[in-house]
């Protein structure tokens, strides 16, 4: 016959043995939920340091030029936007080597329509002696469309107060007026 006392100690034995079982059940909960954790956090970690690793730097001259000044850029790939001085475009067809000069032009939307549109930008930037400037180099063909006032984008690394071109886009003001690139402010 059980007696309460021993109906008490069974009871607490079935606690234990029915903790027991599920025990094993909720630490594999807890250790699927860390392993999925670790997981996604590798991922966004993986997706982060690439980014930053192949992000352009998209910048006006002005721009450049300060951040230059405070050491900022260190050796980073950069994008930047200006407007080409016609009279100083100089090309070796021997060597490829061509070399201009970009004038500043303004980054944002608001100051380009201030100035009455991108193709008034790109002219007061190339007869302004006051803008400030940045001489070009690249070496390849001399593009077509490489002429005074163009909107010249161009990617490469600055070195000094030269910038060496890898890429060179030129546009035409009066073809790409609503073309304006987005600036990192």
């Amino acid at each position: 016959m059980r007696t309460e006392k021993t109906y008490l100690v069974e009871n607490k034995n079935m606690t234990e043995i029915n903790q027991f079982e599920t025990n094993p059940q909720s630490g594999s909960k807890a250790k699927f939920i860390i392993g999925g954790v670790l997981i996604v956090a590798a991922i966004i970690y993986l997706i982060a340091s690439s980014a930053t690793a192949n992000a352009q730097y998209f910048l006006t001259v002005e721009e450049t030029l300060q951040k230059s000044a405070t050491g900022e850029l260190g050796d980073r790939d950069l994008r930047i936007s200006g407007a080409v001085i016609g009279d100083t475009i100089n090309y070796n067809p021997q060597t490829l080597e061509l070399s201009f000069t970009i004038a500043h032009v303004p980054g944002s939307k608001k100051e380009l329509e201030a100035e009455g549109g991108l193709a008034i930008a790109l002219h007061n930037a190339v007869n302004d002696p006051y803008r400030p400037r940045l001489r070009v180099v690249h070496n390849g063909p001399m593009p077509d469309l490489l002429q005074d006032e163009a909107q010249a984008i161009i990617t490469g690394n600055l070195e000094g107060e030269v910038f060496y071109a890898d890429e060179l886009l030129l546009k035409c003001p009066t073809k790409y007026e609503e073309s304006i690139p987005e600036q990192v402010e």
